[in-house]
């Protein structure tokens, strides 16, 4: 009995001590999300107005080429290598984040029967990559955790120039998006060529009289394009880490209400197993009292 009491005992004093472990981690993956968003919103704006003056363009000439969108015949069929930016987190301990991702990489590069490129970003996509041999054309590392503009023009930088020589066709990034601000969404977005559709004025927007671009509108375009897809990056970036950290406080409540219920559990075996040594101990004690008694009425 006393031993199942220490072993009792010692479990609850280790899971109390993991319980701990997992609130610490809840109490810092939630500062480190307040403190993303707030660095998002401060940045968005800018990238909104790149954004609009990219519209402002097509409203002057909705025609215009650039090698950066689709003719305005149509989308035609692009064949050749595609790439695919993967934003995974550097570590685990975050739910189903990271496999949700690996699984929606697995499927472009079934869609395109395997001819993708792919460029990680965060330590745990890049050992999933080594350990089933899919080869990685650049890793790029400390990224996840600490998501920077400047991180983020310097893989807008490398993906535009695969681009613009020729060696991809079509770019693509996977990561996670809070959606709702509560639940996370994987997305697979296309970030090379563009849709004009994208940046086409609609019926409801006002209209402005005509402006000149100098020297060119096509090469405003080529001036304008990389800021715009380096601040699509860095959002991306900076939503897959707000998700990471919410899937991560997820798993940590999770964790921490099952130690709780393990807890509760354990403190009612404790109970009872004490409560069943301190009867037998009654029990040998009034036992030995009546046995003493009996001796001492012989005598």
């Amino acid at each position: 009995m006393i031993s199942g009491v220490k072993d009792i005992r010692g479990r609850m004093a280790s899971i109390r001590d993991t319980r701990k472990i997992t609130g610490a981690m809840y109490l810092i993956a939630s500062a480190k999300l307040r403190k993303a968003r707030q660095e998002l919103e401060q940045t968005r704006p800018y990238f909104r107005a790149l954004q609009q003056e990219i519209k402002r363009i097509f409203r002057t000439d909705e025609k215009i080429e650039n090698r950066y969108f689709y003719p305005p015949a149509g989308e035609p069929k692009l064949e050749g290598t595609v790439g695919c930016l993967v934003v995974t987190a550097d570590k685990g301990l975050a739910g189903a984040y990271n496999q949700n991702i690996i699984k929606e990489a697995h499927a472009l590069n079934e869609k395109y029967d395997g001819k993708v490129e792919f460029y990680v970003v965060g330590e745990y996509g890049r050992q999933h990559c080594v350990r089933h041999g899919i080869p990685v054309i650049r890793s790029f590392l400390y990224t996840a955790q600490n998501p920077t503009m400047p991180r983020a023009r310097d893989i807008a930088t490398e993906l535009l120039e695969a681009y613009d020589t020729g060696r991809l066709k079509k770019i693509f990034i996977v990561y996670t998006d809070l959606a709702s601000g509560l639940e996370a969404q994987v997305r697979v977005t296309r970030l090379l060529p563009f849709h004009r559709a994208d940046f086409l004025a609609h019926g409801e927007e006002k209209q402005h009289a005509p402006f000149e671009f100098s020297p060119s509108l096509g090469e405003v375009l080529d001036n304008i394009i990389p800021s715009y897809l380096a601040g699509f990056i860095y959002s991306a970036l900076v939503d897959s880490f707000c998700c990471e950290q919410n899937a991560r406080m997820t798993a940590m409540d999770a964790a921490n209400r099952n130690a709780q219920k393990l807890l509760d559990e354990l403190q009612l075996r404790f109970n009872h197993v004490r409560q069943g040594a301190i009867t037998q101990e009654i029990t040998e004690i009034s036992a030995g009292a009546q046995a003493q008694s009996r001796t001492e009425d012989r005598l």
